[in-house]
């Protein structure tokens, strides 16, 4: 194992408990996705990592070490692995390049500009070279600073919510870009994140966060398809929380579905269609069925009755 954490307790006060007894490992080369509403712990938990946090009981090894917390280890972070918070910590008044290449050696120049120009085109800031981080967006920072991280090749890269400040043309040529840059140098790469859907066909693992405590720990399809409970179903989007009537009319074995879940089907149940709207790739539908209302997408507008049953997987 690249990373390994073991029985680990934090808290950031007594009455205030965040970890208790946790345990989470990564294989070298691996893409683990750390998803959870916000305070689950995503963020702490990568300052951990990276050992700016000092922890109450347990044990991190990354690449076979003992990482330690600003106790023990003045200068916080370990080589090989970089985290790029939610502070960007540039250098004010260095030029985007000069931030980027900020860790790359001067021997070869040359070869210095080089990377320092591929490592812009990864995050999309080619254009951007001599320009001052105080000219730039919040987003563009981010991406200066998820660039400089890179630029060291780290074994492990920690990334806290890179998309965020992100408009969504640029974020879909980001992770595009990124996702693949991580993989053809085989980087290790944990990315907290609230867009879970977003950065699925990426991923490896998806670890689902809840006060500090693991819900689930599956491959992306195995989440998504057979989420432990209604939380992690919530985190991909909107769902319909089935009443006992309902669950037995859809002939139903959990009391959560998808939209998505819902088909037309001549032999199922009768729902009535109480709202159709257009969004996007599909109709969104608001169904009256039995003692309750549940959304359904379709491909065409709907209205009046209709007979609906759940999809099985």
């Amino acid at each position: 194992m690249l990373l390994e954490i073991r029985h680990l307790s934090f808290s950031y006060s007594p009455d205030r408990p965040l970890f208790q007894n946790f345990n989470l490992a990564l294989e070298p080369g691996r893409i683990m996705a750390l998803a959870g509403e916000s305070g689950c712990g995503k963020s702490t938990l990568l300052s951990i990592i990276y050992g700016l946090i000092d922890w109450h009981e347990g044990d991190i090894i990354f690449d076979g070490k003992a990482v330690f917390g600003p106790k023990k280890n003045i200068v916080p972070g370990e080589a090989g692995m970089k985290l790029v918070a939610q502070n960007y910590d540039l250098m004010p008044y260095a030029t985007v390049a000069e931030n980027v290449g900020k860790f790359i050696s001067n021997i070869n120049l040359q070869e210095k500009r080089e990377r320092v120009s591929e490592l812009l085109d990864v995050v999309g800031l080619s254009g951007f070279a001599n320009t001052l981080p105080k000219f730039l967006s919040g987003g563009q920072q981010q991406r200066v600073a998820i660039a400089r991280a890179l630029s060291v090749i780290p074994k492990l890269l920690l990334l806290d919510e890179p998309f965020s400040n992100l408009d969504y043309p640029r974020k879909l040529e980001l992770r595009e870009k990124l996702f693949s840059y991580v993989r053809k140098m085989d980087i290790s790469l944990i990315i907290s994140t609230h867009e879970i859907l977003e950065i699925m066909p990426w991923l490896d693992r998806i670890v689902v966060l809840k006060d500090g405590r693991l819900i689930q720990n599956d491959s992306p399809e195995e989440t998504f398809k057979n989420p432990y409970n209604e939380y992690v179903a919530r985190l991909f989007g909107e769902l319909n929380v089935l009443t006992e009537h309902q669950m037995t009319l859809l002939k139903a074995q959990k009391k959560f579905c998808y939209p998505h879940e819902l088909r037309f089907d001549a032999d199922g149940t009768k729902a009535e269609v109480l709202e159709s709207r257009f969004a996007g790739s599909y109709f969104w539908n608001k169904l009256k069925l039995a003692d309750g209302q549940l959304l359904m997408y379709s491909d065409d507008l709907l209205e009046g009755q209709i007979k609906v049953s759940r999809k099985k997987n």
